[in-house]
């Protein structure tokens, strides 16, 4: 669903993007439901790095939104790999609230009683109910609740920039403020007031002007 604003980063910044999907999402191989509650740790730690050497990246800022920008927490402050030089999170999550929970029921509603499966299915294909049920069923999951993923903060010392929406329906400002406190060198913080959860769909403009103007003030990536 990132549609065409991969393209335009890379038009922006001058910079290669590479964009991928999860398995069970897009056109990745399906996956096995239920998925484990471990989900993200298993993509920050195991699965990511092996997509950076696949496609054989030496230097890379990982940009991701919502879970994406949990598994880029993850993954920095859970490896020691010199290749990550920076981080772009959109609405990441770093434990779990009640205003996320709630968002996730209404969806869960709405997927049955709606075309909501439809739509995801133009972006998802044949893997649509993995997309969804995979996801819905970890976070509602009551094992879930004491979720959280401060403990890797501490070790992140890569610059970071955090982007939001103040009426994200997904999760409050307050995890932007958990990991600006934490993060060693601090953050690189923008809020969009009206913006929901989706910064990239919802502001492009201001996003990628926001991801220009931070590479370009910590000089992380060369144009290409």
């Amino acid at each position: 669903m990132w549609r065409d604003f991969p393209r335009k980063v890379a038009q922006v910044t001058g910079c290669n993007v590479l964009t991928y999907s999860r398995t069970g999402y897009g056109g990745s191989s399906p996956c096995n439901l239920p998925r484990p509650l471990t989900f993200m740790h298993d993509e920050g730690l195991s699965i990511l790095p092996q997509v950076l050497d696949v496609a054989e990246i030496k230097r890379v800022v990982l940009v991701g939104h919502s879970d994406g920008a949990s598994i880029a927490l993850i993954n920095a402050g859970g490896t020691t790999d010199e290749r990550i030089k920076g981080l772009i999170l959109m609405a990441p999550h770093v434990f779990v609230e009640e205003i996320t929970l709630a968002s996730i029921r209404e969806a869960k509603a709405a997927y049955q009683s709606t075309d909501l499966r439809s739509r995801l299915a133009r972006y998802h294909g044949g893997n649509v109910d993995d997309t969804f049920l995979g996801w819905t069923q970890a976070w509602l999951d009551e094992n879930f609740e004491c979720w959280n993923i401060e403990e890797f903060l501490p070790k992140i010392e890569i610059p970071t920039l955090l982007l939001q929406g103040g009426l994200d329906n997904y999760g409050t400002l307050s995890q932007l403020e958990k990991i600006n406190k934490q993060l060693p060198g601090g953050t690189d913080t923008f809020i969009l007031p009206d913006c929901g959860h989706s910064p990239f769909r919802e502001y492009p403009s201001e996003t990628l002007q926001a991801i220009a103007d931070f590479l370009e003030k910590h000089h992380i990536l060369k144009p290409v």
